[in-house]
């Protein structure tokens, strides 16, 4: 059975990026400086932009059977079999990786290996992976 989640967006996050893309131009476009040059850069800009717009916005988390694919756009990472993964955690690292949020989980898996992403529902994705592989280390789950 395939199951997807897709990933949560922080706004406040892509408006970080949004600011460090564009901030540098505001004094030109106040001061009504806009030249040929500048409105090439300007048209690059936006084009990486809508590419880092189109990956926060198309980040999906899919089991299919005992394997988690992760794509982000049009990014495919390596597989993951979930019995490989050995612990989930919510984590605060601002390591890059396909989680397009604050709100952040950390998977331990295979030899030393960690990946963080950011499912919108994060504890029926770590129930999910726990159904599949009961020896997970599960520290999003509430105390039952």
């Amino acid at each position: 059975m395939i199951k997807k989640y897709p990933s949560k967006v922080s706004y406040g996050l892509l408006f970080i990026v949004f600011l460090v893309f564009f901030a540098p131009f505001i004094p030109n476009l106040i001061q009504d400086e806009v030249n040929k040059e500048l409105a090439y850069v300007l048209g690059f800009q936006l084009i990486i932009f809508a590419f880092i717009l189109h990956l926060f916005l198309k980040t999906v988390y899919t089991l299919d059977g005992d394997v988690l694919k992760i794509k982000c756009g049009v990014i495919s990472y390596k597989p993951i079999s979930v019995s490989e993964i050995k612990e989930i955690s919510k984590t605060n690292s601002w390591n890059s990786s396909p989680a397009p949020s604050f709100d952040r989980i950390e998977i331990k898996y295979g030899r030393n290996q960690i990946i963080v992403l950011s499912p919108k529902n994060k504890v029926n994705f770590a129930k999910d992976l726990s159904a599949i592989n009961d020896k997970i280390i599960n520290n999003i789950l509430p105390e039952e």
